[in-house]
């Protein structure tokens, strides 16, 4: 018989699991607009953050957003909460973007005339 000490069952598992799953990368990535995206798809890291902030799963979102990979949803939000201030960061300037690119719009084109015109056709058209 042999006389090494055997190693608990728990510690060769994990031994496995660590060799056997090697760490994966964000899937996230910064195209050259600044813009950052999940894995290969078009959608903008803000849109799968909100949707998850809002209460979605992620396999709602997935189903929400086909072009993306379930792994890489859960990977987007698990690195979300780890990261919770830098991207938070991120979202703010998003946010603010947005803000002037709507603001700008408004100034070119305003809805409030347009909207105004449109309700009162079809308030006349209802009578």
């Amino acid at each position: 018989m042999l006389s090494q000490k055997a190693e608990p069952l728990t510690s060769i598992k994990g031994k496995f699991l660590l060799e056997a799953l090697p760490a994966r990368p964000v899937p996230l990535r910064t195209d050259e607009h600044g813009v950052v995206r999940i894995g290969k798809a078009r959608i903008p890291l803000e849109t799968v953050i909100r949707c998850f902030k809002d209460g979605e799963t992620p396999e709602a979102i997935v189903q929400d957003f086909p072009a993306l990979a379930l792994d890489e949803v859960y990977a987007t939000i698990s690195h979300y909460l780890s990261h919770r201030d830098e991207v938070e960061r991120y979202l703010g300037q998003v946010d603010e973007e947005e803000a002037q690119v709507r603001a700008k719009c408004e100034a070119l084109w305003p809805h409030k005339e347009f909207r105004d015109r449109i309700l009162s056709r079809e308030g006349a058209q209802a009578r």
